[in-house]
C-alpha cells in the first residue's frame, strides 16, 4: 500500500498548492493599489490651494473646465464608449467619493482601481506623472470650491468612511 500513501501525499500537496496560488491570486487580483493610507484633503490650507489650483489648470483643466463644469453630456457616453469628463464643482459625482478613493482614481485611474482591467476611460493615469503631493494638492483645490454644505457633506462621507 505504499503507493496509495504516496498518491495521497501527492494529491494533498497538490490541492494545498493550488489552494495557495488561488489565494495569492485573488489578493494580487483585489489588493487596493499602494498609496498613502487615509490621506485627509486641506482646502483651507492657503499655500497648498495655490500649488493646488497651478496644478489643476496645467493638468485637469482641458478636460474637467477651468470652472470644474465638466464636459457637455457627462452622463452619457460618447462614440468611442467612453464617458466625457465630469464636473468637479458641486453639480457633479466627485464630492460623492471620499478622499482615498479621489486619490486613487486620480493616481492609479478607473480601471486600476474598480479592477475592470478592460474599463475604456479618456481620464490619465497620473501615477508617474504627478506627485503624491501634487495630486493631494489639487483635490484641495478641487474642494476649496464647493459650497460650505457640500464640503461639510463631503467631511461626514470621509468620517463613515474611515470607520469601516
Amino acid at each position: 500500500m505504499p503507493s496509495l500513501n504516496r498518491r495521497q501525499n501527492i494529491i494533498v500537496a497538490t490541492a494545498v498548492a493550488g489552494l495557495l496560488a488561488a489565494g495569492l491570486g485573488f489578493y494580487w487580483y483585489t489588493a487596493t493599489p499602494p498609496g498613502p493610507t487615509s490621506l485627509t484633503l486641506r482646502p483651507d490650507d492657503a499655500a497648498l490651494i495655490v500649488r493646488g489650483q497651478q496644478v489643476y489648470l496645467a493638468n485637469c483643466a482641458s478636460c474637467h473646465g477651468g470652472q470644474l463644469e465638466g464636459q457637455p453630456n457627462w452622463r452619457e457616453r460618447n462614440g468611442q464608449g467612453m464617458l466625457p469628463a465630469p464636473p468637479h464643482n458641486e453639480t457633479g459625482h466627485t464630492w460623492h467619493h471620499p478622499d482615498d478613493m479621489l486619490f486613487a482614481l486620480t493616481k492609479y485611474g478607473i480601471a486600476k482601481v474598480a479592477n475592470m482591467p478592460d474599463y475604456q476611460s479618456a481620464m490619465p493615469v497620473y501615477e508617474g506623472t504627478l506627485s503624491d503631493a501634487d495630486i493631494v494638492a489639487a483635490l484641495s483645490w478641487i474642494k476649496s470650491q464647493w459650497p460650505a454644505e457640500i464640503r461639510a457633506q463631503h467631511d461626514e462621507l470621509n468620517q463613515r468612511a474611515r470607520k469601516s
